[in-house]
């Protein structure tokens, strides 16, 4: 599903579709997911050799425990030597009073390394989001990739945190009473343990079918978040068309997709419960039949008889407890799974460190270019144009002509299918991202603005005036002959702005995008539909400052209303897979009116 990366040619724009690709469960083995899980814990490992010491010890004391009491019984109460009773009790009690000890050491050690592993994962998943192009969030809902740095990180961590030294301590358990049961005698041992064979090979069968009806599960639940934070961004909307009922029906299809996939993942997880039982009560009955025989033929004594008991049951009840755990450790690798499909994934615009320039003088260049998107038709075919440094150009077509996937591809959005960029004769993938970004200002139709305040948001990503004071970064502003736009927020540099965006009106986002593009001092400003929200007045006012834009800096303007355009030095129409020189304004303005009425 994910293409390798072509250093010597731009890539096809991978499908980064997370939920469209092949069944997580499917993926990978255990032993693999768990070999690549365990590389968050490199750092615990002395922490975890503690923690392990500790299962060993507790289980050691746990377990010569029916030992002692098997001795007492054959020694000192047949015998009727009671003051040695009461100091094997005492010893007893010793004993279990350390084990006591060690388990609450392991307990505190283990949560301190689940909660620094769930720190440590769920910033390796968002570093690894912040590498990814824009395509990728193009192709996956944001509900869903809540859920897994959320949800799914925090699965994984309650098996780390809770459950994984008590499947440690155990199996420890299980492994030293089989030994104790062999050892003591080791007929009725094997009979004991014959039952435990037989869970072994269903646990194996039954595992990878738990795995997927907890994978489905973890599926549902992004796909349920997913569209509770769809249709919560768009409530506005539902409330002015009033259709709550839509709404709710939404709402009701993936709770009942939700609903029915956890009804399958409780029945799965609950599945080993009943069967382990069974088994392990089929041991106690056969120990008892058989051991009592071998009392009665005096082969064996009371006490060990006991004790040998004792020992069926320290190994059937951690079976018992495993077969929940074993449960929980699916649901854990289902996370996990879906975790690692982020983690594996590679940008498809990787940094070339050497690549062929070009001998033109132009700030952009494309050259031969062709684009598409993911199972797609073409949208550029063969387009090759250049754009001089200080010129203002517009972009005018037919919607989805192909207007915003050119501008997107002079901002390095996305690579090319073919063909190449180039930006003041370099390649444009040798660029580094931070270097690209302050050479190119993008100014979208529909800005995103962070929870802050309005400097918080003009700042972003502009380290150059992080440290000032604001009435240093108003002279700033007044500078770059911003300050009348900065006169329309009544808190100026103070004024509060929420991602809701109900503190501000869209043309006030697009007006703060605008302020936040221009103090970065690009070489190439895109302005894409930026002055859609704008009232005239506004709009003149933004067009004043653009002209007033340091003369080497490059315009590009993309925008349905053609005033916007009229003082453009070239013009290009954007159309059907072509970007072809329009020439004059009313030359634009026929090619559009052509293809209006050609549709």
């Amino acid at each position: 599903m994910y293409r390798s990366i072509n250093h010597n040619a731009a890539p096809i724009t991978m499908n980064y579709n997370l939920n469209s690709t092949a069944d997580p469960a499917q993926k990978t083995s255990t032993f693999s997911a768990l070999k690549k899980l365990f590389r968050f814990l490199a750092a615990e490992q002395k922490t975890l050799m503690l923690a392990f010491f500790t299962i060993i010890v507790s289980s050691g004391l746990n377990l010569t425990g029916p030992i002692i009491i098997g001795y007492t019984i054959d020694h000192f109460i047949q015998n009727h030597q009671y003051s040695n009773v009461l100091l094997f009790c005492g010893l007893l009690l010793l004993v279990y009073t350390a084990a006591f000890v060690a388990n609450y050491l392991q307990a505190r050690l283990m949560g301190g390394i689940g909660q620094r592993m769930l720190f440590n994962l769920r910033n390796a998943v968002f570093a690894k989001l912040q590498e990814l192009p824009v395509a990728f969030f193009n192709q996956n809902k944001t509900g869903d990739l809540i859920s897994r740095i959320n949800n799914d990180t925090d699965k994984v961590n309650q098996f780390f945190s809770q459950y994984l030294l008590q499947f440690v301590s155990n199996i420890f358990l299980m492994t030293g009473s089989g030994i104790f049961l062999l050892s003591i005698h080791p007929r009725l041992g094997g009979a004991a343990l014959v039952p435990a064979a037989s869970l072994l090979i269903f646990t194996r069968l039954i595992s990878p079918w738990v795995r997927r009806k907890n994978a489905a599960n973890m599926k549902s639940t992004g796909s349920m978040s997913a569209e509770i934070q769809e249709s919560l961004n768009n409530f506005k909307v539902i409330i002015a068309f009033n259709r709550r009922d839509y709404f709710r029906k939404r709402f009701d299809e993936v709770n009942k997709q939700n609903y029915g996939t956890a009804i399958g993942a409780g029945m799965a997880n609950n599945v080993f419960m009943p069967v382990f039982g069974l088994c392990a009560q089929l041991a106690q009955l056969t120990v008892l039949t058989y051991g009592i025989y071998l009392v009665s033929t005096g082969q064996f004594t009371i006490g060990m008889l006991i004790s040998f008991f004792a020992y069926v049951t320290s190994f059937y009840n951690p079976i018992r407890q495993l077969s929940v755990l074993w449960a929980n450790f699916q649901v854990a690798l289902a996370g996990w799974d879906r975790i690692s499909q982020i983690l594996t994934l590679q940008s498809d615009l990787p940094l070339l460190a050497t690549a062929a320039e070009s001998n033109n003088t132009a700030v952009m260049e494309f050259r031969n270019v062709q684009f598409r998107y993911p199972d797609s038709p073409p949208v550029l075919h063969n387009v090759s144009f250049t754009m001089e440094q200080g010129k203002t150009y517009a972009l005018v077509g037919p919607t989805g002509g192909g207007k915003t996937t050119t501008a997107s591809l002079i901002a390095r959005l996305y690579d090319p299918t073919e063909g190449q960029v180039f930006l003041n004769g370099k390649d444009i993938r040798t660029y580094e991202a931070a270097t690209r970004s302050s050479k190119i200002g993008f100014i979208l139709q529909e800005p995103f603005l962070f929870s802050g305040t309005l400097r918080d948001n003009i700042l972003f990503g502009n380290a150059e005036y992080v440290g000032m004071t604001n009435e240093q970064l108003s002279e700033v502003i007044k500078e770059a002959h911003l300050e009348s736009l900065l006169a329309r927020f009544e808190q100026g540099l103070d004024t509060k702005i929420l991602t809701s965006g109900d503190a501000v009106s869209l043309g006030q986002k697009q007006l703060i995008a605008f302020i936040r593009a221009v103090l970065r001092k690009p070489e190439l400003l895109i302005l894409d539909e930026a002055t859609a929200n704008i009232d005239t007045i506004t709009e003149q006012l933004l067009e004043k400052i653009l002209q007033q834009l340091p003369d080497t800096t490059t315009r590009v303007i993309i925008a349905h209303r053609l005033n916007t355009i009229e003082n453009a030095d070239e013009i290009f129409f954007v159309n059907a897979g072509e970007v072809i020189r329009a020439g004059s304004l009313e030359h634009a303005v026929n090619m559009l009116l052509h293809e209006k009425r050609a549709s």
